[in-house]
């Protein structure tokens, strides 16, 4: 992985449970949780956080870290720590809701993308798609025509579509050299994914576009005859 996720909360406990969330979706991912201050309290601690910014830089080498915080004084915090830091300029801060924008991001770094990319996907949850535009490109669909290749396939798992069948479509997809649509929505975003709410028994058409077109499909197809390995 390329890139480093920070999580910075005023609670130790919250950061630490968005990052064991967060983790689920992308297990190569490197995570640095950083919550409360040096003496246990609700809060935010400017040294912690820069310490966790060095790790993340010297750990995650290669293209940078990317950072989301949940309140006020947190985004201020990460703003102060990013000033103070060795590599100040491979350091971003994601504007996105602290859970969502991670679990977007990790999916997003799990697949390989650059921190800008990374931080686009975790934005993405709070401004919509376009938001991603300048990182990713235009939507999967957008002046494409017909797709190169297609397919619909029944869910099988009892809850059907949710974040783990969502960050397993989406992070195998992202890796790929194919544009594709599930249901209408972008295939490597876990948010928009999600958002389809289908059932045991619902069916997921694909749509792609693409050298990796056929992989792509085949891919989402074996996904879901398996159950997502819920079985």
């Amino acid at each position: 992985m390329t890139v480093g996720l920070v999580v910075v909360s005023h609670s130790r406990k919250i950061a630490e449970g968005a990052v064991e969330l967060a983790a689920q979706m992308a297990p190569d991912v490197k995570f640095y949780a950083v919550g409360g201050t040096a003496d246990g309290r609700i809060g935010t601690d400017l040294e912690k956080t820069i310490a966790a910014f060095e790790s993340g830089l010297t750990e995650a080498s290669g293209d940078g870290l990317v950072v989301l915080a949940d309140l006020g004084s947190a985004v201020m915090t990460a703003e102060s720590a990013t000033e103070f830091c060795t590599e100040p300029d491979k350091v971003l801060l994601a504007d996105a809701p602290l859970v969502e924008g991670l679990v977007a991001a990790a999916v997003a770094t799990q697949g390989g993308a650059l921190a800008a990319a990374v931080k686009a996907a975790a934005e993405s949850v709070r401004f919509g798609p376009d938001a991603a535009f300048d990182a990713a490109g235009p939507p999967p669909s957008q002046g494409k025509g017909e797709p190169a290749e297609s397919g619909e396939f029944e869910l099988i798992n009892p809850m059907g579509m949710h974040a783990r069948p969502a960050a397993k479509i989406a992070g195998g997809l992202a890796g790929m050299d194919v544009e594709a649509t599930v249901n209408g929505v972008d295939g490597t975003s876990v948010m928009e994914l999600m958002s389809l709410a289908v059932g045991q028994g619902g069916k997921l058409k694909v749509e792609a576009w693409g050298k990796d077109s056929s992989k792509a499909v085949d891919y989402v197809r074996r996904l879901v005859e398996e159950g997502f390995g819920e079985m």
